[in-house]
């Protein structure tokens, strides 16, 4: 009996010990402070499943939310989930307008637009959400180093969307569509107003005003050409002093 009583108290003893185990509860400061580390290391994926966790244990009022919002969207974008992370850069902005990361959220989610667009000569929607975002960064946070790098991002795209509606001017140019390649070289001059194309689409609009007739039109241009870009190469060629008599360039 006595060794009965011996083995049923080592299976109790065990049993107790094999029971189940109390996890800790969450502790989002020790959180917080292991996700920054490491998001500082690169560890991107490890960082952002504290950082999803923090998310739903941190409440939306407290003023590490911001932080906690902005560098989820940040992993976001280093482990190439782009489209997520433009939208939670946006969130960023938009929620915690006065905080210390909606300026620099406005700019990530341009750049994350940027990396979305793949290819300029292809749909540019991407590329007119980034736009549209830097200019609305410089807009609503003036003096802002985010903003002053948003306004370098804003002059690159002007220069690519540029470049995208001159070659499609001078693929309808090239095919004698003279009507059409117009309309590309205008909206080049029109919109993009200190891009490098803007000289080379008015020279294009003087060779497709001469080969249509368009006397007027031939020499408003130049005119144009001679008093705002003296310096374009081919000038006094495609532009003597009699128009209508040069040559093509």
């Amino acid at each position: 009996m006595r060794r009965l009583c011996l083995i049923a108290a080592t299976v109790v003893a065990a049993a107790c010990h094999h029971g189940p185990r109390v996890m800790p509860a969450p502790d989002p400061v020790a959180d917080l402070t292991r996700a920054r580390a490491l998001l500082r290391q690169g560890k991107f994926n490890k960082a952002l499943v504290l950082f999803r966790r923090l998310a739903y244990e941190i409440g939306p009022t407290q003023p590490e939310m911001a932080e906690v919002q902005y560098d989820l969207a940040e992993c976001y974008f280093q482990t190439g989930d782009r489209v997520q992370a433009a939208h939670d850069f946006r969130q960023v902005a938009d929620q915690f307008p006065t905080s210390d990361y909606a300026a620099l959220a406005l700019l990530r989610a341009g750049d994350a637009n940027v990396r979305l667009w793949k290819d300029p000569e292809l749909d540019p929607s991407y590329g007119e959400t980034a736009l549209a975002i830097y200019q609305e960064l410089g807009g609503r946070y003036p003096g802002t180093e985010a903003a002053a790098r948003g306004q370098v991002h804003v002059r690159q795209l002007r220069e690519w969307f540029s470049q995208k509606d001159y070659k499609n001017g001078m693929f309808y140019f090239k095919r004698r569509a003279f009507d059409s390649a117009i309309i590309y070289f205008k909206d080049v001059i029109a919109n993009y107003a200190g891009t490098s194309r803007v000289p080379d689409a008015l020279m294009r609009l003087v060779d497709s005003y001469r080969v249509i007739g368009y006397a007027d039109e031939l020499k408003e241009t130049c005119e144009h050409l001679r008093r705002f870009f003296p310096q374009t190469e081919g000038l006094d060629k495609s532009c003597p002093a009699d128009s209508s008599a040069a040559a093509p360039s």
